[in-house]
């Protein structure tokens, strides 16, 4: 058994031709370390998870024998509790050496940065960045991450939906719990103050389909529009893909010749890559719409106006397409900009919808609409969806040729 250390004896140890330990027969665990230089410092050992740890103390005798044995009861008593000093020690420099802002503005920027842009798509990033940059930063700005609190977190959902916004307030929800969540995970709050927090809107799922005439005043009203939202239109018809799918479109993921759309997963709401068969209507407006330039060669986008960028201002564009739709009921060349849609509560996602439901008059399978519509849940949800990977390309292209005779048959 060791003896217990004195201060007289640790000045009496030598330097040898190799550094060593002395250990201290007081208190276990503790050691004088002793360099070749002569330099003496202090250490404990012990074991943490299974595996030897060493933290050190400091230097002798800047720290005495005394204030050593202290410090390694500390050391001792926080492995007891389940710590890991010498990692604490660790994570206490890199927090000295990369100081990390936490008012809420520099911690949403790293959540968005290091957490979002990497791993949603590029659309569900935007509506993350808008709900947290627009709303939470702008109503907590200058605050510590630390002082928000559940009824901070509320008050912000309150404020939404008092102006109207009750489905966004659900989705600021979501955003803010994700958000806190991530803080969580990386040790910078000990809990989410959005825990617990239920969604302060009730939404009901849509089942609005168009009938075969609103459809087809759908179609003639889209003709009318000018480039490039008329063929969009006519081609979330004609594919009953999601909008942003359809409006992101690249020629690289255009084969004609196989009359096929392949949209990669990164563009995908389930993030699987998606072969679209293309309907003979479909080809034949594809074939004809003009290719856009960006200023170095041919745009990468179907449908674009500056060439650099994929389409956006839908609103707009359902706006315009309202208004000639109400034109062709009137007869006439004119009609009230202020004048409410002629077709009711319609939404442009409704013609995914319609398609879906055209395909099951028309004796589509479920199973052959789920696959065209890249549909995950329903028949292909579960262990079903792991297992069965037949992609049913001949049903699927069959499918949609039926659908695009049925639309060209009922303009």
């Amino acid at each position: 058994m060791a003896k217990p250390l004195t201060a007289k004896g640790i000045d009496a140890l030598k330097p040898g031709t190799s550094r060593y330990e002395e250990p201290d027969g007081n208190m276990p665990s503790l050691y004088v370390i002793v360099q070749t230089s002569g330099a003496k410092s202090w250490a404990v050992r012990y074991r943490f998870k299974g595996k030897p740890k060493k933290h050190t103390l400091g230097t002798y005798p800047a720290i005495k024998l005394a204030d050593a044995r202290t410090l390694a009861a500390q050391v001792l008593t926080a492995v007891a509790e389940g710590r890991d000093p010498s990692e604490e020690k660790k994570q206490a420099k890199r927090e000295a050496a990369h100081p990390v802002k936490d008012d809420i503005g520099s911690v949403v920027a790293m959540f968005l940065d290091r957490y979002a842009k990497p791993n949603q798509r590029e659309d569900s990033f935007k509506e993350t960045k808008r709900h947290l940059e627009k709303e939470a930063v702008k109503a907590w700005r200058g605050r510590s991450i630390k002082s928000i609190t559940k009824r901070d977190v509320i008050d912000l959902l309150d404020a939404a939906v008092d102006r109207g916004a009750t489905v966004t307030a659900n989705r600021l929800l979501a955003a803010v719990r994700r958000f806190f969540n991530w803080c969580v995970e990386r040790g910078i709050v000990d809990a989410s103050p959005a825990a617990g927090i239920k969604a302060p809107t009730a939404e009901k799922s849509r089942d609005r389909i168009l009938s075969d005439k609103e459809l087809g005043l759908v179609w003639k009203g889209a003709e009318s529009l000018d480039w490039p939202f008329g063929p969009f239109i006519h081609l979330l018809i004609l594919t009953g893909q999601r909008r942003d799918e359809v409006a992101g479109m690249r020629w690289s993921e255009i084969d004609l010749a196989n009359a096929t759309w392949t949209i990669p997963g990164d563009r995908t709401k389930n993030g699987k890559a998606h072969v679209v068969p293309l309907s003979p209507g479909a080809v034949s407006l594809i074939e004809g719409l003009p290719r856009m330039k960006d200023g170095e060669g041919d745009s990468a986008f179907v449908f674009s106006t500056t060439g650099k960028t994929a389409i956006s201002g839908f609103s707009k564009a359902k706006a315009a397409l309202d208004k000639a739709i109400a034109k062709l009921l009137k007869g006439n060349d004119e009609a009230d900009a202020d004048e409410p849609p002629t077709i009711p509560d319609w939404r442009l996602h409704d013609l995914r919808r319609t398609m879906a439901s055209g395909m099951a008059r028309l004796g589509v399978p479920v199973h052959v609409v789920e696959k065209l519509l890249n549909h995950t849940s329903g028949t292909f949800s579960g262990i079903v969806g792991v297992y069965q990977r037949h992609e049913y390309a001949d049903e699927k292209r069959q499918a949609i040729e039926t659908w695009g005779e049925y639309v060209a048959r009922h303009p």
